[in-house]
This record gives structure tokens, sequence and C-alpha cells, in this order.
């Protein structure tokens, strides 16, 4: 690992920017699914099974992007981490993010919104991706360009996984992934909500998604 002073980019700025994206699709999202229901109504088996295969999605994307941040807590910015899941792909936390877009996204009970969720994800981290890769490359140079055209950008290459013998871990920046993965889990009670005011005919159901 190669460290450099970080350059006047700020990465937080764009984070941001991608967050304030994020927020205003997910509010878009739901706002598609006070107006939908899943097939067979929200007591029908497929609900339950795309809801519960949803919750599976969120616990995964919560523990690997724990995980994640043990190799690349604040480290972004001066250092080319590749070892662990960031040998294996360039971007394991937003992997594991679009996982939990989809698990947010299921607690619709459709598998539809669900992928929807993805589709959403995908655009608004791809743009960020891009603004993230061309700060490396600028701060790195051809250290950048290598890891770069050996390691996929998101679908991981398990042939290519190398890994540390020891870690430095920030406890803070841990704990930090782990507290914002569990807002995740706020998309249950919401999505419950939901289904109740459908159930009560106090939300209008215009369409039906598988």
């Amino acid at each position: 690992m190669t460290t450099l002073t970080p350059s006047a980019l700020d990465l937080g700025t764009v984070q941001k920017i991608r967050k304030a994206a994020v927020l205003v699709a997910l509010i878009g999202l739901v706002g598609l699914s006070l107006v939908s229901q899943s097939i067979g109504g929200v007591d029908s088996v497929w609900h339950e099974r795309v809801e519960l295969a949803g919750f599976v999605a969120m616990i995964v994307s919560i523990v690997g992007r724990a995980w994640c941040s043990l190799y690349i807590g604040g480290r972004k910015k001066s250092e080319i981490v590749d070892r662990g899941p960031y040998s294996v792909t360039r971007n394991p936390l937003y992997l594991f993010s679009f996982i939990g877009a989809f698990g947010i996204g299921a607690q619709s009970g459709s598998v539809t919104i669900a992928l929807l969720f993805v589709v959403v994800a995908l655009l608004v981290f791809s743009l960020t991706v891009r603004r993230e890769e061309a700060f490396l490359e600028r701060e790195f140079g051809e250290i950048y360009r290598t890891y770069k055209a050996r390691t996929p950008r998101f679908w991981p290459r398990f042939s290519l996984w190398r890994d540390e013998d020891q870690l430095t871990i920030r406890p803070s920046l841990f704990l930090l992934t782990i507290r914002d993965g569990l807002v995740f889990l706020l998309a249950i009670p919401l999505f419950e909500l939901i289904d109740a005011g459908q159930a009560a005919h106090w939300l209008r159901v215009f369409a039906h998604l598988p």
C-alpha cells in the first residue's frame, strides 16, 4: 500500500450528493409502493417469502459492509486497498449496498419493486464511482491503473482473492458502518405500515406487481 497526501478534491462532497440522490430515489420508490401491491395481496405466501428474502439480503448487506470497513476504514483517500474483499472487486461496499437495496425493496413483497431499488442504486453508485475512480487515478497513477485493470468494478472475481495477515482496525469507523447499515432495517416497519394501510383500504391500490 502506498500513502499519499489527500487531494483537494473533496470526496466527502461526492458522497453527500450520492446520499441525497439515493434519498430522493427512495422517496419515489416508496411512493410507488403506496399505490401498488404484490400479486396475491399482503397475506399471500408469495408476499411473505419475498419479504423474508429481503430480510436475509439486508442482514447480508449489513454484515458485508461491516466486513469491508475493516479493510478500507479511513484509508480511502490515502491508500490503494487491494486485500480481502477489495482484491476481488474494487467496490465491495457498493456491492453489498446493492444487496441491501434489494432487501429494502423486497419488504414491499414485490420482486419488481425490489429490482427497481437495485436499478436505482446501480445508477446512482455508478455515477459516483466514476468520480471516485478519476480521483484515485490522479492520486495514485499507475498503481491504481494496474489495480483497476485486474480487478472488476462491481462483480467479484473470486480467483483474485488475496488477504492480509493482520489488519489495523479503527473501531469508530467499523461501528459507524454498522450503524449506517442498521438503517436498512427501518424498511421493515415502514412497509408493514403500508401493508396495514392497504389491508384496511386506507391506501388505494392501482397496480399489482409480481
